[in-house]
């Protein structure tokens, strides 16, 4: 088991779906409970031993550059990278190549909250695993990613904002089995449901360096963005171990008006 004191921070984009409340600031500052929603971030990943940060800036990078400094006042390290072509959380992910060097890293999504007791668990790396994604149930996938796992809750399948009615199955059953009497102790304990419920894709992961390969050869989605969740998926699919990990607790996508009311009401 390793344990992580490197993050990456996605803070680039400006977040068109919060309307005039992104005029002067980039998304991730947006406070929610009285503080920007970076500094939830920041903060939850130092307290699990998280010592150095890239961000990750774009647009109105001076609001997140003038609020947390060189990071000293947080007792952390803070670096700043900029994304000049807004084409895809995969490009971005190739900023910080040579900040990881040679070290596995968290990297997290600007606008997502989580419980922080989920930082503690995803900075702890195991020996045989290359990366780690989060999963949350209940959400809606043609949102976000949906996810596929197997029985060891390891990733299968990957896919970026599915249609209505088409993340259901990664492969198409075509109904030719073989069993092993094994087989009868699940037959029984099985829910309605659970082996075609994906999982939704909850914005934090941890990575070794090996994920720069895959990004590198990334080419463009239909959507037209180098995805990263594509290279998630060939990692996955090369035969290297991506392990899920199911988050607890609160979690939220601050990525409307009508959510950050929510969030600021509680």
């Amino acid at each position: 088991m390793i344990k992580i004191d490197k993050a990456v921070l996605l803070a680039a984009g400006r977040g068109t779906r919060m309307r005039e409340l992104t005029a002067d600031l980039p998304k991730p500052m947006i406070e929610v409970r009285g503080k920007p929603v970076l500094q939830h971030i920041v903060e939850g990943l130092r307290d699990a031993g998280v010592r150095k940060f890239l961000v990750i800036v774009g647009y109105r990078a001076d609001a997140v550059q003038n609020f947390f400094g060189d990071g000293s006042r947080y007792r952390i390290d803070i670096q700043y990278a900029t994304q000049v072509t807004q084409d895809g959380t995969g490009r971005v992910v190739d900023l910080a190549r040579s900040f990881a060097g040679d070290s596995p890293f968290v990297l997290a999504y600007g606008d997502i909250l989580v419980d922080p007791a989920n930082y503690e668990r995803v900075v702890e790396l195991g020996d045989d695993v290359e990366a780690l994604i989060s999963v949350i149930r209940g959400e809606d996938v043609s949102k976000g990613g949906a996810v596929f796992l197997n029985n060891k809750f390891e990733l299968v399948d990957l896919r970026e904002k599915s249609k209505p009615g088409e993340a259901t199955s990664p492969w198409y059953n075509a109904g030719l089995y073989a069993f092993r009497p094994s087989i009868f102790s699940f037959t029984t304990k099985s829910k309605p449901g659970e082996a075609t419920s994906p999982w939704y894709n909850a914005g934090l992961y941890a990575f070794r360096p090996s994920i720069f390969s895959f990004t590198a050869k990334l080419k463009p989605s239909p959507r037209g963005e180098y995805e990263l969740t594509d290279a998630i998926r060939e990692l996955a699919q090369s035969g290297k171990k991506v392990q899920a990990l199911e988050l607890t607790g609160e979690w939220a996508d601050v990525r409307d008006p009508e959510t950050l009311a929510k969030l600021n009401a509680l």
